[in-house]
């Protein structure tokens, strides 16, 4: 496994539509340990494919230790909204409150082939968005409803 180059606003690659994945080859495989490996040294809670310069459909997110891997993803369920504080590994010291379901179910596929759905709330739920709008060239700036100054989010943050 290897630690990737986490891609920066300003790179056009992150505002392209990802492609998706036919078939789950040894390099996609090789791709999802990468990002894990990329996305602990990072210490963030999601990671897309389009992050580290690769424009497929895969993403990455973090719940309490376990990982998430997503092939093809697609929300297919959303409920309610939060605002809440958000940030991007390709775009690092920048904060906003975006407005995101506070319940999303995904179906996706797995490293082996097999669809599956998860449900997210709260957190979870923003991670699944924001992932999954990296893979239409989206980033969270696009969603945010305030900016916030650096002393609220010291504040919010700790």
């Amino acid at each position: 496994m290897a630690i990737l180059n986490i891609v920066k606003e300003g790179d056009p690659i992150l505002r392209k539509e990802c492609r998706p994945v036919g078939e789950i080859t040894p390099r996609i495989i090789r791709l999802l340990d990468d990002m894990r490996e990329t996305l602990i040294d990072a210490n963030g809670a999601g990671l897309a494919a389009p992050q580290v310069g690769v424009l497929r459909r895969i993403a990455i997110v973090e719940n309490d230790g376990q990982f998430i891997e997503l092939i093809n993803p697609e929300i297919i369920a959303r409920e309610g909204v939060q605002n809440e504080i958000e940030g991007c590994l390709s775009v690092p010291d920048v904060w906003r409150i975006t407005e995101r379901p506070e319940k999303v179910t995904v179906r996706a596929t797995d490293r082996n082939g097999k669809e599956f759905t998860a449900t997210g709330e709260g957190l979870l739920a923003r991670a699944f968005c924001h992932e999954i709008d990296h893979l239409s060239g989206k980033l969270f700036t696009d969603e945010a409803v305030r900016i916030l100054s650096p002393e609220e989010v010291k504040e919010m943050l700790g």
